[in-house]
């Protein structure tokens, strides 16, 4: 059996979605910069997908705009936030991704670091300290952690941010059609997302910009996406997005209740087969339902675990796809002070995933464990 249990890298892309981009890939060619009608039929092709987009997040059109993906519109959120409106200062935590830790180091800003609760979720009352002095400040933090899955409040941190006069910043790469975001609702300036995420293509993404806040291009030479992203846009990633996330947000109860019924079940699983689990950050909390941190028993089969479960047709992951390879363990675990010799496993899961999978992948689990038990 193939078992697929890293969805939070990357997900299986839609079939609806592949229809409606071959659909565009074959008649739909012209340079959506061109004038003539084959160009204005791929601008339609554009304008369609970023309408779809805005009326999910209940926002204007204008305040969408399509980049290659998360990484690139976390760069965007944060480097015109320090060069065009001021920001001397950004708040954020350590277990953000390398898309927002990387780029704060970059950039010409003072960075402080928001204080975790012992299963890390951010403290907020250490957050409006930060935020009760100091300067211009942006702060970014993430909607939901991509290795352990803790979930923000993301209308308290707004609340928090306009009465101390900060721009806030969510990285939602991880939970874009996983919930509902009615931006209407609570005052953000900037979001993040990816496609490949919620069974769209690679390669494709958005930044949601809010329109009282003015940035310039970080991308020159052209004046796509409204003076904002030179270079011709990527039409058929845009309309799979766009698809992608009409296919989500038709069936997210459904899939939230059978996605969360997997991450239950799998945990009571891995309980009864080694009862020396745990879980990592807040899982039966305030918790992405998609995404779950084991850290396993420390064991001469540990060492090999990842490797052993890929053998037996099992991916899995050891934290973000991004890090991966770089021994250097994960940076989320090592701050929250987990026991390093505790190998971690982050399984996560998607709508194509089954019960039968997940009693596959146990059994694989524990089977390993029996042998290490027989060896000792």
């Amino acid at each position: 059996m193939k078992v697929y249990l890293d969805n939070a890298a990357t997900t299986q892309i839609d079939a609806e979605v592949i229809e409606v981009m071959c659909r565009v890939m074959n008649e739909v060619y012209g340079n959506p910069s061109s004038v003539h009608g084959h160009g204005r039929q791929a601008r339609a092709e554009i304008e369609k997908a970023r309408r779809t987009v805005a009326s999910y997040l209940k926002v204007s059109p204008a305040e969408i705009f399509f980049t290659s993906g998360g990484t690139e519109a976390d760069n965007m959120a944060i480097l015109c936030s320090v060069r065009d409106l001021g920001v001397k200062r950004i708040i954020t935590t350590k277990l953000e991704h390398h898309a927002v830790l990387h780029t704060v180091d970059a950039v010409d800003a003072e960075v402080e670091y928001v204080r975790l609760t012992p299963n890390g979720h951010v403290n907020l009352e250490h957050l409006e300290t930060l935020l009760q002095t100091g300067p211009k400040t942006l702060v970014s933090l993430m909607h939901a952690n991509n290795e352990i899955g803790n979930l923000l409040d993301l209308k308290k941190v707004s609340e928090l941010c306009r009465e101390y006069n900060a721009y806030f910043h969510s990285d939602t790469v991880q939970t874009m059609c996983h919930y509902t975001f009615d931006l209407k609702e609570f005052d953000i300036d900037f979001i993040t997302a990816s496609a490949h995420k919620f069974h769209g293509p690679k390669g494709i993404g958005f930044l949601y910009v809010n329109s009282k806040v003015q940035v310039k291009p970080m991308i020159h030479g052209g004046a796509q996406e409204r003076n904002m992203r030179g270079g011709t846009e990527n039409i058929y990633g845009i309309v799979g997005l766009a698809k992608a996330m009409e296919v989500a947000y038709n069936g997210l109860e459904a899939h939230q209740s059978h996605v969360q019924g997997l991450k239950t079940y799998m945990m009571s699983k891995l309980r009864e087969a080694v009862p020396e689990v745990e879980f990592n950050g807040d899982a039966e909390g305030n918790s992405l339902y998609t995404v779950l941190n084991v850290s396993f028993p420390d064991s001469p089969i540990t060492e090999m675990l990842l490797f052993n479960l890929d053998i037996m047709g099992i991916s899995a992951s050891g934290g973000s796809a991004c890090s991966s390879g770089s021994n250097v363990g994960s940076h989320v675990l090592a701050e929250l002070e987990r026991d390093q010799k505790r190998p971690a496993i982050r399984f996560s899961f998607s709508k194509y995933n089954t019960k039968e999978e997940i009693d596959y992948s146990v059994a694989q689990v524990k089977t390993l464990f029996e042998k290490q038990a027989r060896m000792d």
